[in-house]
Order: structure tokens, then C-alpha cells, then sequence
């Protein structure tokens, strides 16, 4: 009878056993499940993390835009070189005067009795400036007056007004019997010609 009694104890210490192990591999299983589910949780942190970062980058932005206000510092030396192309400009205004110095040519021609005529207006044109490109006769007709004449549109036109201004002479356009003379002014002297000496 007492080995019976000794064997019921024995049960009861097994069924401890296995709830021991039962209740340790729920724990196995809790810590496995916790373990991937933790993995999982960590990841959203690492996100959170990085959205930090980029708030900081816009505050780091501001300082880029202090650069784009010294580009403007840089801007405004350009023009202090500037100022140096106004003495460039002053060297222009001598050559203006040279086109009041040049004269066109003039060819004097004699339509009068008297003999040198031309070559006397000839001294006359180059003592006031003009320069003589040649003399002779006229001969194919009667000019009424002396005239100085000149191609129209042309810059013939104002030096033939000046120079007949000098001589106290009539100005003209060209006629047809001196249309295809070189170019430049045509001086025809007849009896009249005073010439600049007697304008004084």
C-alpha cells in the first residue's frame, strides 16, 4: 500500500514540470513576436529622426540668401570703371574740326577778255583755304556773271556757298555743259570778278 501512496505523489510534480515549460515557451514565443515587432518600431524612429534633419537644412537655408546680397556689392564696381570712358570721349571733339578745314577742290576757268584772269582768281582761292585742282578757259559760251558752281547734293554745295561768299560771286548748280566735269567745285570768272582783296 505505501507504494502507491508515494507514486500519487510524483504526478502532481510532473504536471508542475510541464506547466513550467509550457509557461516557458509562451515567454519564447511573446519574446519572439516582441522581438519583430519591436524591429518594426524602431524604423518609424529612423523616419522621425530624418524629418528632424531637413527642418534644420531650411534653417540653413537663410545664410545662402547673405551671399545673394553681396552679388549685388559685386554689381555695383563695374560701373566705378566707368567713369574712366568719359576721358575716352573727350578725345572726339578735335577731329570735328578738321571736316570745317577741309575744302573741296576747285577748277578755275576764264570766260573773260582779260588775259590771267584765272590764274589771278587762282591766288584768290588759295589764299582763303581752297585748294586749285587746275585752270584754263572756258569757251563754249558766255557766263553773265562770275558763278561759282557746285553738284547738288553733294558736299560740293556748302563749300561752293563759302567760297562764293569770299569772292562776292553768284552760286549755282552745275548746267548741262559742265555736268560731266570732275568732281568738286567749277570757279568761272568773267569781266566782273572782284575777287576777295577787293572785298576787304
Amino acid at each position: 500500500m505505501t507504494s502507491p501512496e508515494s507514486a500519487s505523489p510524483s504526478r502532481p510534480a510532473k504536471a508542475a514540470g510541464f506547466a513550467l515549460l509550457g509557461v516557458a515557451a509562451v515567454a519564447l514565443v511573446i519574446g519572439v513576436v516582441s522581438l519583430f515587432g519591436g524591429g518594426s518600431d524602431t524604423p518609424p524612429v529612423a523616419e522621425g529622426s530624418s524629418t528632424a534633419p531637413p527642418a534644420s537644412a531650411t534653417s540653413e537655408q537663410p545664410p545662402a540668401s547673405t551671399p545673394s546680397s553681396e552679388a549685388p556689392a559685386s554689381t555695383t564696381q563695374p560701373p566705378a570703371s566707368t567713369p574712366s570712358a568719359p576721358t575716352t570721349s573727350v578725345v572726339p571733339p578735335p577731329p570735328v574740326t578738321q571736316p570745317g578745314v577741309a575744302k573741296a577742290p576747285v577748277r578755275i576757268y576764264n570766260n573773260s577778255t582779260i588775259t590771267g584772269l584765272a590764274a589771278k582768281a587762282s591766288d584768290e582761292v588759295t589764299a582763303n583755304g581752297w585748294t586749285v585742282a587746275g585752270t584754263g578757259n572756258y569757251s563754249s559760251g558766255t557766263i553773265p556773271t562770275t558763278t561759282v558752281y557746285f553738284r547738288p547734293g553733294t558736299e560740293e554745295e556748302a563749300s561752293a556757298k563759302e567760297l562764293a561768299s569770299v569772292l562776292r560771286a553768284r552760286v549755282e548748280p552745275r548746267f548741262d555743259g559742265i555736268q560731266s566735269a570732275a568732281a568738286g567745285i567749277i570757279l568761272i570768272v568773267t569781266n566782273d570778278f572782284q575777287g576777295a582783296s577787293k572785298n576787304k
